[in-house]
């Protein structure tokens, strides 16, 4: 794990968060979109043609199953994917396919996709911690069904906690690291920022779950891909990247199935429902 600075007081990383997030809304306005698009997890998936052969090679450096999705238009090439697509590969497997190809295309290109998780194992929901420390208190400022952005089937069920810039973000239950952005470094109010905001996911086993943790500063994950973490775990640090117009974390519990990823509704820890968390809300340990 990487961790702030130890000789840095904790009230002194706020209000240098809190200084740079009121420096970057004046900004804003001029602020062009970054040039790249970052990736959560970098895998090693590829395929080539060899001798008169495909060869496919599926690489999982995770510890959650990859469900795996090849696909061509290439209808000869289709129709050999189809041998062994889609296909969940277990955690650290990797797996290589061989098939011969005679086709009069030169090498048609396959889109190899993947998602984390066995979409076929059973979801079993327990009840989670707040994802941020104990002792902490905080507002609702988006609950269920929030017209601002939580209107999507990805982003139903999401909450909104009023973390400040610079302040501690918690893992909200067991489990491992299997995706980090942290790459931004601004935001703002408009749906063109939504693809560009940093963010943590992690992979639940024990649930089949992932949770995920949006809008953390730049180089705000104090994880790391593969890394195990339990409950009340800090993992990161609150920030202002992507599609919002205020400091916020925005939490999302997933479940995990064959067409993607969709929000689902979550309980809290004393028995607290999310639907009880509307817009105000105070929350604490």
């Amino acid at each position: 794990m990487r961790g702030i600075c130890p000789c840095q007081s904790k009230s002194s990383v706020i209000r240098t968060f809190s200084f740079l997030a009121i420096g970057m809304l004046g900004l804003l306005a001029c602020t062009p979109l970054p040039k790249d698009k970052l990736r959560q997890v970098q895998l090693a998936h590829t395929y080539d043609y060899r001798n008169d052969s495909l060869v496919v090679i599926l690489d999982n450096p995770l510890p959650s199953p990859l469900y795996v999705k090849t696909t061509s238009e290439d209808s000869q090439v289709q129709n050999i994917l189809k041998n062994f697509s889609p296909i969940t590969l277990d955690p650290f497997q990797d797996s290589t396919f061989s098939y011969s190809y005679t086709g009069e295309s030169e090498e048609p290109k396959i889109r190899i996709s993947s998602t984390f998780g066995n979409p076929f194992d059973s979801m079993t929901q327990k009840a989670l911690v707040y994802p941020f420390p104990k002792g902490r208190k905080y507002k609702i400022i988006q609950g269920y069904n929030g017209g601002f952005s939580h209107n999507t089937d990805y982003s139903r069920y999401a909450i909104d906690f009023s973390l400040q810039v610079g302040d501690t973000i918690c893992a909200a239950a067991d489990g491992y690291v299997v995706g980090v952005i942290e790459g931004y470094k601004h935001g703002g109010n408009d749906r063109k920022w939504r693809d560009y905001a940093n963010f943590i996911t992690l992979y639940h086993p024990d649930m089949n779950i992932l949770t995920q943790y949006v809008h953390l500063v730049e180089n705000g994950s104090i994880v790391e891909v593969g890394d195990t973490v339990h409950g009340g775990d800090p993992i990161g640090v609150s920030g202002l990247t992507g599609f919002t117009s205020i400091s916020h974390l925005h939490f999302n519990v997933l479940s995990i199935g064959p067409d993607g990823s969709k929000s689902i509704p979550v309980d809290f820890e004393n028995g607290v429902s999310g639907e009880e968390l509307k817009r105000g809300v105070f929350v604490s340990h």
